[in-house]
């Protein structure tokens, strides 16, 4: 089992730790950090956690074998060369970082170090997912054409000036940070490299500054097509579709998995509950024991921050933008 510290203790933070404290065999919270102690106070002793001061006393800390951070986008950079540094392994929220630039130093960081480095796109471990990777790669719905997603809900309603996910520096592009990263990452996962984005984002009913409507057209290297919506101020939706030349796959909400094929009745299938927060914080810890590799290789966590840098960039532009 390893030891890893807990670095920020927000709603997100929290449920990370809820999700295998207690109850893992490969890891377990044995400190944590956070701004606002006082907000974590009751939640830490609940489990167990001792608070530290900062983030140097988890570096220093020969006990601790892992950071797992969730805190602001900004920091992740330099948070991960840190811990790289000092010999932890390191698993870090989404999005791994604001620019291509700064993953790959991230990443740079962590092989020099010989440390694993794992990013939390926690969707991936869906059995969902893993069923549509079947069909695709035993060709039952043909050749690829299409791929749309849409990842919305009403966070951006609680939001509030004072808080960084608040900033637009920090949440560019609006859904896009909080949830719409997440379909970038499982199309690149299931797709391949995306080369081509043209992206338009809005802010109609937020009165802070990030954006509410977000929605991005891709091209992907292998020429497919692909289309991506994240509002973050409507009722929630978790929609991913993939369409191919004999027909198409649906997964709704996470868990049901629709299936369409040419002139056949659909199948649905409804999957029970999958921690998929556990499944991706015990494969992080198997993998820093080394077992088998974290499976969402770093090429394609860089690629993913090279994507999200790039609707950006349409978005203030309004032009096509480019990954290369």
């Amino acid at each position: 089992m390893i030891k890893a510290a807990i670095i920020g203790l927000g709603r997100w933070g929290q449920i990370l730790v809820e999700s295998v404290q207690g109850q893992s065999e490969h890891i377990q919270f044995t400190a944590g950090v956070t701004r606002t102690p006082a907000k974590a106070v009751d939640f830490t002793k609940l489990h167990g956690i001792p608070l530290l001061d900062d983030y140097t006393q988890v570096l220093d800390d020969p006990a601790i074998d892992a950071v797992v951070l969730a805190t602001p986008h900004s920091q992740h950079v330099d948070q991960v060369v840190a811990a790289a540094a000092a010999g932890k392994h390191i698993f870090v929220e989404k999005p791994f970082t604001l620019t291509e630039t700064d993953a790959k130093k991230a990443v740079a960081a962590a092989d020099r170090a010989s440390m694993v480095l794992a990013l939390g796109h926690n969707r991936r471990f869906l059995p969902a997912i893993a069923e549509v990777r079947r069909l695709l790669a035993d060709g039952e719905l043909g050749q690829a054409l299409h791929v749309e997603a849409n990842f919305s809900g009403a966070s951006g309603f609680d939001y509030k000036g004072d808080q960084w996910r608040a900033s637009a520096a920090e949440t560019p592009s609006g859904g896009m940070a909080g949830s719409g990263i997440h379909m970038v990452d499982a199309m690149i996962g299931l797709f391949g490299p995306i080369e081509r984005i043209h992206a338009l984002s809005l802010r109609q009913v937020l009165v802070d500054e990030i954006d509410d409507t977000t929605s991005m057209l891709f091209g992907f290297e292998n020429g497919m097509s692909g289309y991506l919506a994240a509002l973050s101020a409507t009722a929630s939706l978790w929609r991913l579709q993939v369409f191919g030349s004999k027909g198409w796959a649906e997964i709704r909400d996470e868990r049901r998995l629709e299936v369409r094929l040419i002139g056949v009745e659909s199948k649905v299938v409804d999957y029970p509950f999958f921690d998929t927060r556990r499944a991706e914080l015990e494969a992080f810890a198997v993998a820093a024991r080394g077992g088998p590799a974290y499976p969402l290789p770093v090429d394609q966590a860089i690629h993913g921050v090279a994507v999200f840098e790039a609707i950006t960039r349409s978005a203030m532009s309004g032009q096509t933008e480019t990954t290369g």
